[in-house]
Order: structure tokens, then C-alpha cells, then sequence
């Protein structure tokens, strides 16, 4: 069975009324393919969206960023915008290979809700905000509550991914990213953390955390973020958060690894924190 039949709308607003019709937004396509190909849905048809000059923008605002829900990797990677963001480029540079960075969306990411998405955890972190246009209004949401669970999100029918809406973080914030795989090329993580970390005199003074591929969705620890606080940044005083941590995450054993191989991964990954103490 071959692919539906692909759109062009004129504009955003053609983009709208198709999406109503029943067609699915399609951009980089680097996730939506796949699943196309393994007969995971199929759409009536696919509306394609990743030249819309209304969804490729990446600017900076009063206090933030926005991007484009079709702006690629590659090109949120380069934008003089996201240079404020260390965060959100360290974790898209672990994204895929280059020519995945060059087709795959950030809007993509948030779109696919998948738990072990690699954007999806600077936006947790950050604070991000999901801005969905629709046929009867525009509206914009924290992306914790626009991200439901696997493949899941508050998007209503004929609503599409506008932009992501992303406030720069307080100065000073040591950014941290690591995702453990099976095998290091194009890997997809069975468990991964992120961080930002403030610290002063030598003790965290503010942490926060979000992990992917160990929950329904990317999953911030905020008992252990608040536990941090006081802390160096030392192997040892890590080591005693390390059970906290893995009792914190809901992994799922699958092909790539098991609930138990996942909690381990998480706890370490919390040690490694450590490495920002020299950096």
C-alpha cells in the first residue's frame, strides 16, 4: 500500500481548513513515514506544511525564543537566536545524523510525543509553551500539559503546531544532556537526562531535571531537583540521590532494554552530573 496523497496548501489558513478535512500536517516526515510505512495510521491524505513561511520562523522575542514548528534541527542548530539556548542545541546535536537534523522539526518532536524524543527535554526544562492554531482560535499551552502521553497530545481536530514559544533562563545555568543507547550511531535513547544547574559557592543553588524513554512522557523529578539544592556538584553527594532518582522513573521493558536497565541508566546518568563541576 502506498502513501496517501500529499497537499500543498497556499497558507496557514489552507492549512487549517485541510488539517479540518481530516488531513495530517506533515513537515520533515522523518517520524511520520515510518509509522506510514508500518501501517501505524493512515491519514485520508498529508498536508504538507514545512515550506509555510508562518510556521519556519526562528526569532527572538521580549525574554525568549520562538521557532517555527517547521524550522529543522539544523536550522534551530545554526539561528544566532538559539546561541541564548545551550540546552536546546546541545540535545538536537545528538539528534539522528546530519541529514535527519537537515529533515526532522522540532514541531515534529512535540507532534510525536514520543517519551524518548530528544527536543522534547530542553522544553521541558525551559519552560516551553506550545502555541496551535486552529479554525476557530489560536491558544498555547505549557508543553507538559500539551504532551498527554505516547503519541498523545491536547491538539483538537483541524489544530496544528504553530510555534514553540521558549523563555531564556536565568544567567548562569550550566546546561547537561546524555542519552544512553544500544549502539552510538542514530541511536535512540533507552534512557536520557537532562539538566540546567545553578550554582554558588560551590552548592547547587537551583536544579531542574527531565528525563526521557523512562515514562509516558518526559518525566521531571522534582523531589530530587529540590533534594539537589545545597549539594556540590561531587560524585558522592550525587551518589546519595542515585535511589531517589530511579525510584522516581516509570520505565516499560521493551526491545531495547528492560524497566530495571532503565532505572540503573537513570541513577547513573544522575552521577554524571558531576562532569559540570569541571566544565
Amino acid at each position: 500500500m502506498g502513501l496517501p496523497e500529499i497537499v500543498q496548501p497556499r497558507d496557514l489558513a489552507d492549512a487549517v481548513r485541510l488539517t479540518g478535512e481530516g488531513g495530517k500536517p506533515l513537515a520533515g516526515g522523518t517520524d511520520l513515514f515510518v509509522r506510514l510505512r508500518k501501517g501505524a495510521e493512515r491519514p485520508p491524505f498529508l498536508v504538507y506544511v514545512g515550506e509555510l513561511p508562518e510556521l519556519r520562523g526562528i526569532r527572538t522575542t521580549e525574554g525568549g525564543v520562538e521557532i517555527g514548528a517547521a524550522a529543522t534541527h539544523a536550522e534551530i542548530l545554526s539561528a544566532p537566536a538559539t546561541a541564548q539556548l545551550p540546552i536546546l542545541r546541545l540535545a538536537l546535536g545528538t539528534i539522528g545524523s546530519p541529514a535527519l537534523r537537515h529533515m526532522g522539526t522540532l514541531g515534529g518532536n512535540v507532534a510525536n510525543a514520543s517519551p524518548a524524543g530528544d527536543g522534547l527535554i530542553p522544553l521541558y526544562l525551559l519552560g516551553a509553551r506550545v502555541n496551535v492554531v486552529g479554525p476557530a482560535r489560536e491558544r498555547s499551552l505549557p508543553v507538559e500539559e500539551f504532551v498527554l502521553g505516547p503519541g498523545r497530545t491536547a491538539l483538537q481536530p483541524g489544530e496544528l503546531i504553530r510555534s514553540l514559544a521558549i523563555p531564556l533562563p536565568q544567567d548562569g545555568a550550566h546546561p547537561y544532556f546524555r542519552k544512553v543507547g544500544r549502539r552510538q550511531a542514530l541511536l535512540i535513547a533507552v534512557a536520557s537526562l537532562g539538566a540546567l544547574v545553578w550554582v554558588e559557592d560551590g552548592a547547587v543553588r537551583e536544579a531542574r531535571l527531565a528525563l526521557g524513554s523512562v515514562a509516558p512522557t518526559v518525566l521531571r523529578p522534582r523531589e530530587v531537583e529540590r533534594a539537589l539544592v545545597g549539594r556540590p556538584l561531587t560524585v558522592e553527594a550525587l551518589a546519595e540521590l542515585r535511589d531517589a532518582l530511579s525510584s522516581a522513573v516509570r520505565p516499560i521493558s521493551d526491545l531495547r532494554a528492560s524497566a530495571d536497565y532503565r532505572r540503573r541508566v537513570s541513577g547513573n546518568l544522575l552521577i554524571d552530573l558531576s562532569s559540570l563541576a569541571s566544565g
